[in-house]
């Protein structure tokens, strides 16, 4: 099953938009145009509570490092 992180490690500010495109499979760059423009036309306010309550709301995705790729390929 999907599950949808922020990835920090992979986004510009807390990851929120890179978890999204990971999510749904499309370019970052795509969604960050797409969000810019919502943020522009709906008014600055409605956009940044929404990020601002997906950093708090998102679970992180923390990136696999070389210890648990070993782990888990000394377990298959």
């Amino acid at each position: 099953m999907k599950k949808l992180y922020r990835l920090p490690h992979e986004g510009t500010v807390a990851g929120v938009i890179a978890g999204f495109a990971d999510y749904f499979g499309i370019d970052v760059t795509i969604l960050r145009v797409l969000f810019v423009l919502f943020v522009l036309v709906t008014g600055i306010f409605p956009g940044v509570i929404a990020y601002i309550l997906a950093i708090f709301i998102m679970p992180v995705k923390r990136p696999i490092t070389h210890e648990q790729k070993s782990e888990d390929e000394s377990n298959q």
